[in-house]
């Protein structure tokens, strides 16, 4: 009888030790898995940023920064006219995107709560967040670039701007959204209308958060080449401050020059590669930063 009754009882844990060492042998093969997985993508990594350290920062010099940049054949030469083109057309980008981002996204967690054209704004606006830039920069082309006949800064703007224009728009909701409605009604209590209530206490409580996708989106767009291409082009000229005809900028030019078959302009190219990689790593850092602070 007592061994009847014991038998069943070793079989169950004889079952059990296999099942829990089938279990160790499975997660042991994942975590070999993804840690080679994560090794292999962190040595491709600085792999690729060490390269541009390497061949970027041989080009850096007064120079960069002073002269603009040279023709074909020509020696030496900068990235002058190139940076100022990109810090306008990039920071106009921005300055169109953000108010209407902000009010859309305002729009989407104050006042279309549930609405029908509240879940059609998220819709457009998921499909813009996953848009290839390039075919954004072929739209604002059909719509800005032949009408006008002619390339233009503006429309490299607006380009931009499109680009931007979701990242802040999903940003401001889920800041607005985790601000506590205990605040709202609060301000409700005291008879402030909906206009006074967004501004003095939503606003106000999700500004680190809104100013953060700002940051985001001015990081999103600032290496955008394929835009460019179709809208603001390039040229080897000062900027244009008219914003008219081709503009110059950095990441059209790293394009052009970097299958260019001159040294000093493939120098050029690596090293404004290394200056744009440099300008988005300071933009990420400021967000999360912000984010930190929050």
């Amino acid at each position: 009888m007592s061994d009847a009754a014991i038998t069943p009882s070793a079989e169950a844990e004889v079952k059990w030790g296999r099942v829990r060492q089938s279990r160790r042998i499975q997660d042991r093969i994942l975590r070999v898995g993804c840690t080679t997985a994560t090794a292999l993508a962190v040595f491709v990594l600085f792999w690729i940023l060490g390269m541009l350290l390497w061949k970027g920062g041989q080009g850096i010099s007064l120079d960069l920064f002073t002269k603009i940049t040279p023709g074909p054949g020509s020696q030496g030469g900068g990235l002058l006219n190139a940076i100022v083109g990109s810090i306008v057309l990039t920071f106009l980008g921005i300055a169109i995107a953000t108010p209407i981002g902000v009010m859309a996204g305002t729009f989407l967690a104050e006042y279309g709560k549930g609405s029908k054209l509240a879940e059609l704004v998220r819709f457009i606006n998921d499909i813009l967040l996953s848009a290839p830039s390039i075919l954004i920069g072929l739209f604002v082309y059909v719509v800005l670039v032949m009408p006008f006949q002619g390339y233009s800064g503006w429309a490299g703007s607006v380009a931009l701007a499109i680009i931007a224009l979701p990242v802040i728009v999903r940003t401001t909701e889920d800041m607005l959204r985790l601000v506590p409605n205990g605040l709202r009604e609060a301000a409700a209590a005291l008879g402030a209308p909906a206009s006074i209530v967004i501004r003095q206490v939503s606003w106000r409580a999700a500004k680190a958060g809104i100013v953060t996708g700002i940051l985001l989106a001015l990081a999103r767009i600032a290496g955008e080449t394929a835009p460019l291409l179709f809208t603001a082009l390039n040229n080897n000229f000062w900027f244009n401050w008219n914003l008219t005809g081709g503009i110059s900028n950095l990441p059209v030019t790293i394009y052009a020059f970097a299958s260019a078959p001159y040294d000093n302009w493939q120098q050029l190219a690596w090293a404004g590669a290394l200056l744009i990689t440099g300008a988005i790593l300071v933009l990420s850092i400021a967000a999360r930063a912000l984010i930190n602070r929050k």
